[in-house]
């Protein structure tokens, strides 16, 4: 069995809103093997965002653990989460979230910017990350010279210049058109192949079945997990609609 990359174990989280407690998580058990490719699921309220912002690092449990390649995290200062986020998960989000004044380069630079790499090791580390999405050509294009698309394998490029062990992509198609949707899913099957583990949020089923495996969340809890038996490949798709595919 391949070893786990993401364990949780009973994660409850817990929100104070007036005189109320709600619960957003209710006890939730997941083991995310590594290299896995995960799209998670539920309608607004389950708990999905909730689950997200924790194995991102972004909060910590009311009760419960979470492990990450074995290091426990859910008990870690707000410093160390931050050092955790920089250097070992890359997020990708449906907006891009893309500093609109600077080069698409620049904006592949500042993780790195952040983690004090120097000049030199920056620029390199970000072009070579370009390149990788079929960007090579367009490093020195600010975000509004870029289509969507661009944007957003500008954004996958960010998230991964730091060599995350993990990537989280919060509805990585939802500004994007269907073909170019297929780019994107094309690009994170690829760096799965590869070896990244992809942890993606989609209210979309036909999106969630270019995944390995599917979990869907209602209030608070984990309603199914599986194996999806028939995963789409991206690629092959765009094939048939003979529309190139990203280098």
């Amino acid at each position: 069995m391949t070893e786990p990359l993401i364990q949780t174990t009973d994660l409850v989280k817990e929100y104070i809103v007036g005189e109320q407690t709600v619960a957003a998580l209710r006890g939730v058990s997941i083991s995310i093997e590594k290299n896995g490719f995960v799209a998670v699921m539920g309608p607004s309220g389950s708990g999905k965002s909730t689950f997200m912002n924790l194995i991102g690092c972004l909060d910590s449990p009311t009760r419960g653990d979470y492990l990450l390649a074995g290091e426990k995290i859910s008990a870690l200062s707000g410093d160390a989460l931050a050092a955790i986020r920089n250097k070992r998960i890359g997020f990708v989000f449906q907006q891009f979230n893309l500093l609109p004044r600077t080069t698409a380069l620049d904006n592949v630079e500042l993780p790195l910017l952040y983690a004090g790499v120097p000049a030199a090791e920056r620029h390199e580390r970000a072009k070579k990350r370009l390149a990788e999405v079929g960007l090579a050509d367009r490093m020195d294009h600010h975000p509004a010279q870029l289509s969507g698309g661009q944007q957003q394998r500008v954004a996958i490029a960010r998230a991964l210049v730091n060599d995350p062990v993990l990537i989280l992509a919060d509805e990585p198609t939802g500004a994007l058109d269907s073909r170019t949707s297929l780019e994107v899913m094309a690009l994170l099957q690829k760096l799965n192949r590869d070896g990244l583990t992809v942890v993606m949020v989609t209210h979309e089923q036909d999106i969630a079945a270019f995944a390995r495996r599917n979990i869907h969340f209602l209030d608070g809890l984990v309603v199914e997990d599986h194996a999806v038996q028939k995963i789409t490949d991206a690629e092959a798709l765009l094939r048939q609609a003979a529309v190139p595919v990203a280098a």
